[in-house]
């Protein structure tokens, strides 16, 4: 439970701090955000389901990459 809070704080301060990782963080709940509006269609066509594959995998690369800045940040508050 520690740890998860700790990473709540490196977040705050990280969306605080670090331009590219509020980017980073805006895109991911907006891909979020399109993902579910997809997901929550009466009928889903195999070009939403395309459409909707493309933008998980988007957000995964995203999430990928904040959480590389994330490490980062805990690594150098390590030392």
């Amino acid at each position: 439970m520690e740890n998860h809070t700790q990473d709540e704080g490196f977040k705050a301060h990280l969306l605080a701090t670090n331009e590219h990782f509020r980017q980073l963080s805006e895109q991911h709940a907006q891909l979020k955000h399109q993902i579910e509006e997809i997901e929550s269609k009466p009928h889903v066509t195999g070009e939403d389901e395309l459409e909707e594959q493309r933008l998980k995998k988007l957000k995964l690369h995203i999430k990928d990459e904040m959480n590389e800045i994330l490490a980062s940040a805990r690594h150098a508050m390590a030392h």
